[in-house]
């Protein structure tokens, strides 16, 4: 894995969202070295190595369909020399873009659950881990998201990571999908320099979160952890004006490409937070870019804004 990641600067991002030009940092997750990139990898080191430790040949775990774990626990497999199972909420749809177009690169197997709930998807990943099981495959469960107390570890560890590279952070904003990210950073930051912005991924972020925090301090939390509720809009996978706002900001004035449900999430709800005072000026931020690129592409509503925008500033040449 490639790392430490860098933390790059973000001055004209910072004076466009309100904040002083050398407030804003972004640590660049995304530019890990695996599939793709993306914060899951931090989590997979540490559950997809415990599960290959035990003597387990088959990873199965789940997501949604553009899962960024799921791709991501695809491409580990790949390296790790594994096969992957991945049991993907929903029904297989036309085109096959985004995150479920690299599944089958890396080599996955897809099993369709249909239209789940939470619960029925965890069922439905232990049937298919059971099965498995039944016909001689060595198979582990990796969990939803990667989010365990185990899997939280690896944001423990990028927690101290970027204390290193800056001592003075005040906040670091991260989305939250199953809860592992943000919990592992709070574990090393404190609750007080986190700022999580749910996703719409889990029904009960805050119950989700604080579980996870108090498996890796092995006590109760004193604290609970800090969540901005406001961008998850209609659902999940829906496209909001300010997150279609945060994601266009973001590229034109840092040429970062941050996806529609989770990093596009986490920015606005920085915009937000900075707008109502929660986040201020003068103060160092660090926006923890946790990846979710080929998820774009899977995303018809977000692709077809990006290509309006094409539409509405090209020109003809020659002209005339």
């Amino acid at each position: 894995m490639s790392r430490p990641t860098p933390l790059e600067p973000a001055p004209r991002l910072a004076r466009a969202i309100g904040l002083d030009p050398d407030d804003l940092w972004i640590k660049r997750d995304d530019l890990i070295g695996l599939g793709g990139g993306g914060n899951k990898v931090r989590k997979l080191e540490w559950t997809a190595g415990a599960a290959r430790a035990e003597g387990a040949t088959t990873l199965v775990t789940s997501g949604a369909a553009q899962s960024n774990h799921a791709r991501l626990t695809a491409a580990a497999g790949a390296r790790l020399g594994m096969d992957v199972v991945l049991v993907l909420a929903g029904a297989p749809a036309e085109g096959m873009t985004g995150n479920i177009a690299l599944d089958g690169l890396f080599g996955a197997r897809v099993v369709w659950a249909g239209e789940v709930s939470e619960a029925e998807l965890a069922a439905a990943v232990e049937d298919v881990a059971r099965d498995l099981r039944e016909r001689g495959a060595r198979s582990a469960v990796i969990p939803f998201g990667g989010s365990s107390v185990l899997g939280a570890q690896g944001y423990a560890e990028a927690g101290t990571e970027l204390l290193v590279q800056d001592p003075d952070l005040t906040t670091a904003v991260v989305a939250v999908g199953s809860g592992g990210t943000m919990a592992g950073l709070v574990h090393t930051l404190g609750a007080e320099r986190v700022l999580g912005v749910h996703c719409g991924a889990v029904a009960d972020p805050e119950h989700t979160v604080g579980h996870l925090v108090e498996g890796l301090a092995g006590r109760p939390a004193a604290t609970s952890p800090r969540l901005r509720l406001d961008q998850v809009g209609p659902g999940y996978s829906a496209l909001t004006e300010p997150v279609m706002d945060a994601i266009t900001t973001a590229a034109r004035t840092e040429g970062i490409v941050l996806d529609p449900v989770y990093t596009g999430r986490a920015l606005a709800g920085l915009i937000a937070a900075v707008h109502d005072g929660q986040v201020r000026p003068g103060q160092r931020t660090v926006f923890v870019h946790t990846g979710g690129l080929p998820g774009l592409f899977g995303h018809p509503e977000t692709l077809a804004r990006a290509r309006s925008a094409v539409a509405d500033t090209a020109v003809r040449w020659p002209r005339g």
